[in-house]
């Protein structure tokens, strides 16, 4: 997903976002221990959506302030 379409969701599908990315970094994570990954790129996509809202979510905060 890209930052111009994180910039245009709401505050809490934002929130929403950033749940459902750590509950699936979480599951890869333990997949990874366990066993084989099937798609190895996908913890690196998920990671950079994780900081791309916080980055959003950051930014709307300061600018709130």
């Amino acid at each position: 997903m890209k930052a111009s379409e994180l910039r245009e969701m709401s505050d809490e599908q934002l929130e929403l976002t950033a749940v459902d990315a750590a509950e699936t970094m979480f599951k890869l994570r333990l997949q990874s221990q366990t066993e084989k990954v099937d798609v190895p790129t996908q913890m690196r996509h998920n990671r950079r959506l994780i900081a791309r809202v916080r980055t959003i979510q950051t930014e709307r905060s300061l600018k709130k302030a």
